[in-house]
């Protein structure tokens, strides 16, 4: 069975750029919005310990919780994992609805006065 191009049937489940386009929806069951959770980019997730021994873990899970000892941004933790961020959001969706990682959001700071605005924005057109 080809993929019509004269290539590997293996080469149809294969991005050349982006890698494998499948195993990223298997792992979260085709979902694409975790169950529970809001999870920004530079939200902090920490792991509890011990994980009970009943839990059933994915790999990709078991290592965000390893990962997460220490407090580990989104961004972060995708990356670790090398899977795209909303696959990463599901996951932890997974986790936080298990009770197995607690977050943290970031603290909200004062947006930047109009000034500075408008002194970068001069800044960048006199490049």
């Amino acid at each position: 069975m080809g993929t019509g191009s004269g290539g590997r049937h293996d080469d149809a489940w294969y991005d050349q750029d982006a890698g494998p386009v499948v195993r990223p929806y298997a792992m979260t069951r085709g979902r694409t919005q975790p169950i529970r959770g809001r999870f920004d980019l530079i939200s902090l997730v920490v792991s509890r310990w011990p994980v009970p021994q009943r839990v059933e873990l994915t790999p990709e899970q078991s290592k965000i919780l390893e990962g997460c000892r220490r407090p580990l941004s989104v961004a972060e933790v995708a990356a670790a994992l090398d899977l795209p961020v909303g696959t990463v959001r599901v996951l932890l969706g997974d986790l936080l609805d298990a009770g197995l990682i607690h977050t943290h959001k970031p603290p909200v700071l004062d947006a930047p006065s109009e000034d500075l605005l408008e002194a970068v924005l001069a800044g960048l057109r006199a490049l």
